[in-house]
């Protein structure tokens, strides 16, 4: 039993309590997540079973989309609503600078990750070395914001909808709101609305489901690896090239020999798998579509980064 699922994560529970209720349902040992959600928050949750684990680290760079809410006049301590309040503010703000100063945040920003979250220092979370009392300065790193959009103000409240890039932190993101607006603001709610290509509409919830069910429905919507990477380009291998590829060799420009195959750019993500659609191996190209076609059959074409049993 190998695939990916999309679970719509419950407030309350960690990422963690997701995996955990996979494995007892599934009555597996092997389950990972990709993409962790705070307990406050809900939505989209990749979840990883067994060989799929492989592809989790291909689901960190998707970006992802949100919807806020974000309460103002309030600062704490972990940048949520959960936290401890370190200061309190009334938010005497008309709707109309507050939609300004929301979307002004569209573009690439500079933004400090939560000292309460699991980005790793001297290979700890960040989130041990705070509750252990030692304070660390997270560093700052450039995201992306594609869209940010407010969708309602009713004060104290303000909700909104982003689109951003990987490894932005929306609790952060309200904390910066807040400090331009000068009166501080914390996340309230957030639902994580898509992941990458999975989108809400794709996602379980196992709380809707009565208990003797829920195992058999999560075997019927387990996606099969080969599909866990939709949009990546498939080259075609013959059973000895895949054998040959799960002991170590590294594909030539052989393989592309009588196909009618467009290789994405140089650094792209393809996907290596036998006729009847099994996964072998995900691989990154190393040339672009015009050089490829001038490079000898024995050529290395791509680096092979995850080998698929």
């Amino acid at each position: 039993m190998n695939g990916v699922l999309i679970i719509d994560k419950p407030s309350g529970k960690t990422s963690y309590d997701v995996v955990r209720d996979v494995k007892k349902l599934l009555g597996t040992k092997k389950v990972g997540h990709a993409g962790t959600l705070d307990p406050l928050a809900t939505g989209v949750l990749i979840i990883c079973v067994n060989e799929a684990t492989k592809l989790a680290q291909f689901f960190s760079n998707d970006d992802k989309d949100y919807r806020a809410t974000m309460l103002l006049g309030i600062r704490t301590d972990t940048l949520d609503i959960e936290g401890k309040v370190i200061e309190r503010c009334e938010p005497r703000l008309q709707a109309g600078e507050i939609k300004d100063a929301v979307e002004s945040f569209a573009g690439r920003i500079e933004q400090r990750a939560p000292k309460y979250s699991a980005v790793k220092f001297k290979g700890k979370p960040l989130y041990k070395w705070t509750r252990s009392g030692v304070d660390i300065e997270p560093p700052m790193r450039e995201v992306e914001l594609y869209r940010i959009n407010v969708e309602e103000v009713k004060l104290p409240y303000v909700t909104f909808t982003v689109s951003c890039s990987k490894g932005t932190y929306i609790r952060s993101l309200c904390a910066d709101i807040g400090n331009r607006l000068k009166c501080g603001a914390c996340l309230s709610g957030l639902r994580r609305t898509r992941s990458g290509c999975f989108s809400e509409k794709d996602a379980i919830s196992l709380e809707s489901l009565a208990e003797g069910e829920k195992a058999e429905i999560l075997k019927k919507k387990l996606i099969p690896i080969a599909d866990g990477l939709p949009g990546i380009c498939n080259i075609v291998v013959d059973q000895d090239m895949a054998d040959r590829i799960r002991k170590g060799h590294q594909p030539d420009q052989g393989i592309l020999a009588d196909k009618n195959i467009h290789l994405p750019e140089s650094g792209a993500l393809v996907k290596l798998v036998t006729k009847d659609s099994t996964l072998i191996a995900v691989a990154k190209t190393l040339f672009s579509p015009e050089k490829v076609s001038l490079l000898s059959d024995k050529e290395q074409i791509v680096k092979i980064l995850r080998v698929f049993n």
